[in-house]
């Protein structure tokens, strides 16, 4: 039971991942990472995004299995769908399996702001709303962001490390390096220098490493 918490506190940091951070043009990706818990590989989370960084629809699906003795220990699904207007989100829908454990979250931007509803409880959010959606660098400027697992809207502090090398699919690649921190949760991302989102880290509970890699 102690091992399933851990390793659900631990997922519940990447449900916000989507996708890729292109300066400038119009983003019509599939991108694939490779998901790693302590260099062992357990899944992967896959994301297309369609349209310019401001207007994009992202599409986003994880899949995660954790074994321990050829059995499945802990299972993970989460699948997502937001799309922005004008750099805000405009609307998400995400469904999460965090081992058995169902979560919903529905969010649309009104006249009232932008209504975010995780069937338990609904809350209104300023209007202009963003997720951590590493595919667009400004939301490394929000004091706030919008976790679509959970539904919570929380404070987050930003902190550049610099410039960095970081190994994608066996080769060095030099990248800008970034610290996120929010409550619980401690994550590290590798930019290249096009501002392509390369890799991301964090120590979970119980100091688990989990990894993506662009493949």
């Amino acid at each position: 039971m102690h091992l399933m918490n851990r390793l659900r506190a631990a997922f519940l940091v990447f449900a916000f991942a989507p996708a890729i951070a292109f300066a400038n043009g119009a983003l019509n990706e599939t991108l694939t990472f490779d998901v790693f818990l302590d260099g062992k590989k357990i899944g992967y989370h896959r994301f297309e995004i369609d349209g310019p960084r401001r207007n994009a629809a992202v599409r986003s699906e994880a899949s995660f299995d954790v074994k321990f003795l050829f059995v499945t220990a802990f299972s993970y699904r989460h699948s997502a769908e937001e799309n922005w207007a004008g750099g805000c989100l405009n609307d998400i829908e995400a469904r999460t399996d965090s081992n058995g454990k169902q979560l919903n979250v529905v969010g649309t931007r009104t006249d009232r702001g932008f209504v975010i509803d995780t069937g338990d409880q609904e809350a209104e959010l300023p209007e202009c709303v963003m997720t951590f959606a590493y595919w667009n660098p400004g939301f490394l400027e929000q004091p706030r962001l919008l976790n679509p697992q959970t539904g919570e809207y929380l404070e987050v502090d930003v902190e550049e490390l610099g410039n960095d090398r970081v190994k994608i699919d066996g080769r060095e690649i030099p990248a800008r390096s970034v610290r996120l921190t929010a409550r619980k949760m401690d994550i590290t991302l590798w930019y290249s220098e096009n501002s392509e989102w390369l890799a991301l880290e964090s120590v979970a509970k119980g100091g688990r490493i989990i990894r993506y890699e662009l493949t």
